[in-house]
Formats: C-alpha cells, structure tokens, sequence
C-alpha cells in the first residue's frame, strides 16, 4: 500500500507540474504564437507566411483587433467558421451538418458586408448566389439553388458569387417589402419552423437562437393568461392546477407571440413558403374544441405579455405589440438577450468553451455593449471574443 501510494503521490506531482508548465507557457506565448493560435481560431487553418507575418506586427504594436480582422479576411472564416456558426439556426435538429440554404447563406452575408446583424429579424433581406457563381437560379418551391452553391464549393466570402437582395423581389415571392422578417420568413426557416404544427415553433426557435432563451426559461405564471389558444386544455389530466402552475407559465407568453405568424405557413406539396394576408392559416384553429373559451386567432396581432415580471432582464427595448412577424423580429432583436446571446455563442465559437468565471462574465458584457454601440457590427463581436482567449 505504502508503495502505492508513494507512485500515486509522484504521478500526481507530475501532472500538476506539466499542468503548470502549460498554463506558464500559454501566459507566456509570444506575438507570433498568438497571432497563430488567432487565426486558428477564426478560420480552422493555418495563415500563409505573410499573413502570420503582418500579425504578429499588429500584435506586437498593441493591435490585436486589428489583426483579428487580418484573420477574417480569410474566406475559411466565412465558408466554414460563419457557416458551422450559423447553420444549428437553420434546423430542429440544431445540427451544424444541415445543407446550405437562404437563412445560413444570408448570415454569412450579413456578417460579411457589415449589415447591422439585429436586421437579421426584420429587414427586407436575403443572399442569393450570383449568376456568375451558379446556373441554378433561385426558387421559392425548392433548395437547389443553395445546394449548387455548396456542391460546387463556390466561394462565400466573394462579394461576386453571394450577393444582397429583398425577399420581396425574388421571382414568385408571396411576400411585400412589409411582410418579410430577415430569415424569419425565408423559405430555409419556413421549411424548418413553420412547417404543419402550430406555427409556435417558430416562436420557440426564434427565442433560442437568437436569445439563447427556450421557453422553459421564461417561464411566468404571473403572465396574463387571455393569448393563450382553444387547442390548449385549461384541465390537464382533470387537474386545473396543473394548467395555472405548469401549462400557463409558458402558454401565456408563447402565445402572445404567435399571432405574428398567422399568415404564414409551409406546403409540403408545393414545398414554399405560403403567405396568406388577412387570412389566418386553418392550423391556428386546429382542436378549437378543446377549449372553446380560449382565444381564437383571427388576425396576425401580437404582445408580449413578458416584458414585466421575470423576464424583464431580457432588456425589452422594442415595441411591445404589433401586427406581423417584422414587428415581433424588431421585439426580439432590440433586446438586450440578443446582444449577449450572440456574444455568448461567439464566443464558445472562437474560444472552443463557454464563458467561465468572472473575468469571462465582464468579457461577454463588454462586448455586448460594444456590438450595441457598434450598430451590431458582428466581425467586430469575433475579433473581440477570439483576442480575449487568444492566449489560451
């Protein structure tokens, strides 16, 4: 035993030591080596020569942002950092393998091109291939499109194979300038969110994504109750109870929100997103029998009965109430929330983990108020987050 002990004691002491001579060497790293462990982290592979070279000097100088920005220029950075970053939206799944579609490639745009990224949630806007980048053009009924672009490994990052336009533009497009809601109504979204069900997955999505918030965490039994829809039973189990401490809690504020989607929904058979102004899609009147006392949606009006009560740290800075998805994408994205849960995600992008401990905590707000301040420039939210961990 005393032998066993001894050997476990000395390995002990070794690792510690190794450990030690690690977090030493890390702390110690030179500019060259940061700028390397920077670009590594922005774009998954090595610079060229010339590139570690200019920055290393940057670094050196006391720039480190500056050479961050030397890292995306990279086109890895948009073709598969931004890509991988951006695709878990795109799907129920959250899976970075998803194909290529309009909602991932406007992402990668808006970064590129410096969009305010809040309009993500309510601009007249989406990404299409050029037609120099591809002979497939855009269809509102199919994703063929997106997929030549990324079958043929087109170039993301070049402004003259991905380009701007407005959803409302687009050939075939059921939607006006009004009615879009950034990749809250394109067809990839759709596809994934607005497809049969009751639209609230929309909704439920949007929050996670783009708040980093599901519905388990905004819960509120204080929340006004009369949003809430005829295909919810108020007697769960023949036990009242359980709708007022359980049911309400999320129903309430979920959906105060679905209204915004009322008109909209995704065929199956025609494979398109479906627009239908004035006229409430039939799913939102699906098992009215429930309940007949609930609310029945009859037009796209929406509230958010959350901003007060304990989600009131979202930092609601929108409008509080509308008509549509583009209003409720402005609700959404003028949060607070969604200036540190994209923050936050960046960060576990570039950084390889989430925010830890205190020195992170300040990090992620710092940032948050600089990506505010900077009318949500996101590149300048990468190069932040990547030179924070850079040494590690």
């Amino acid at each position: 035993m005393g032998f066993e002990k001894h050997r476990f004691h000395k390995y002990f002491i070794t690792i510690v030591a190794a450990s030690l001579l690690l977090v030493s060497a890390l702390a110690s790293a030179g500019p060259r080596e940061q700028a390397k462990r920077l670009h590594d982290r922005l774009t998954g592979v090595p610079p060229s020569a010339g590139v570690l070279d200019t920055m290393e000097q940057s670094i050196a100088a006391g720039n480190s942002l500056d050479a961050a920005m030397q890292a995306m220029d990279n086109p890895n950075f948009y073709n598969t950092t931004l890509r991988e970053f951006a695709t878990p939206w795109t799907n129920r799944d959250q899976s970075v393998y998803a194909d290529l579609n309009d909602s991932t490639a406007t992402v990668i745009g808006m970064v590129r091109d410096n969009v305010p990224f809040d309009t993500l949630l309510y601009d007249d806007i989406v990404y299409v291939g050029s037609a120099a980048a591809t002979n497939m053009p855009y269809a509102i009924d199919n994703n063929d499109h997106y997929l030549d672009l990324q079958n043929a490994r087109v170039d993301l990052s070049d402004p003259a194979n991905l380009q701007q336009q407005t959803q409302s533009s687009l050939p075939g497009s059921p939607l006006g300038a009004a009615d879009t809601a950034g990749i809250l109504t394109t067809r990839g979204y759709a596809e994934a969110f607005l497809v049969a069900g009751t639209n609230r997955a929309a909704v439920r999505f949007a929050t996670l994504n783009f708040m980093c918030l599901d519905m388990e965490d905004m819960r509120d039994v204080t929340a006004w109750p009369d949003r809430i829809r005829q295909d919810i039973t108020r007697s769960p189990g023949g036990d009242s109870a359980i709708f007022l401490t359980d049911c309400l809690s999320c129903h309430a504020g979920l959906d105060s929100f679905t209204g915004a989607f009322a008109f909209y929904d995704f065929d199956e058979g025609s494979q398109s997103l479906v627009y239908t102004p004035g006229n409430v899609q039939p799913k939102f009147l699906n098992d009215a029998q429930v309940f007949r006392y609930g609310f029945a949606t009859l037009g796209d009006s929406w509230v958010n009965y959350w901003r007060t009560g304990p989600n009131a740290h979202v930092g609601w800075n929108g409008p509080g109430s509308g008509m549509g998805a583009k209003s409720l994408g402005m609700e959404l994205a003028q949060t607070r929330r969604f200036a540190e849960c994209q923050v936050t995600k960046v960060f576990e992008k570039v950084c390889y983990r989430p925010p830890n401990g205190p020195v992170d905590v300040q990090a992620v707000q710092t940032i948050a108020n600089n990506f505010q301040a900077s009318n949500h420039n996101m590149k300048g939210v990468f190069a932040e987050a990547s030179v924070h961990c850079m040494g590690e």
